[in-house]
């Protein structure tokens, strides 16, 4: 079955992964150490690695220093492929902003409605392409 949902870009980018979602928010600044591992003793998916994912999170938790945590996770490619989140989080829109503009390197971070990600099956192949005007995120 083919999963897809539309949604709003804040980062361009395109990508493609096996999903990880999230079942509670997520902070970069102590939640993740530097390969990629949730650290969070208290979250949920500790032990899940974001490398090289398309993670889907409900939104980012915690300080403004996760945007630097996830700018320097994706230069050094232990950072997510793409960011899909349920409600916009400019902390981490800046963090993958920061990738692309220092780094070049492109992390597409959209918007969707969250409720969709219940159609999604666990551990999909996903592809994100966002555009500055839109987004679209399937399953492969």
């Amino acid at each position: 079955m083919i999963w897809q949902a539309t949604g709003v870009p804040l980062n361009q980018g395109r990508a493609s992964g096996t999903a990880l979602v999230l079942s509670e928010p997520l902070s970069f600044w102590g939640g993740v150490n530097d390969r990629g591992t949730i650290v969070d003793v208290h979250h949920a998916q500790l032990g899940a690695s974001v490398t090289r994912r398309v993670l889907f999170l409900p939104s980012g938790r915690g300080s403004s220093s996760s945007s630097s945590c996830l700018a320097e996770l994706i230069r050094t490619g232990q950072g997510p492929a793409g960011i899909v989140l349920g409600r916009r989080d400019s902390i981490i829109a800046l963090g993958a902003i920061v990738a692309a503009e220092l780094y070049s390197l492109e992390v597409p971070v959209v918007v969707i409605p969250w409720s969709a990600v219940n159609d999604l099956a666990a551990g999909s192949d996903v592809e994100v392409c966002a555009s500055s005007q839109e987004a679209i995120i399937r399953s492969r």
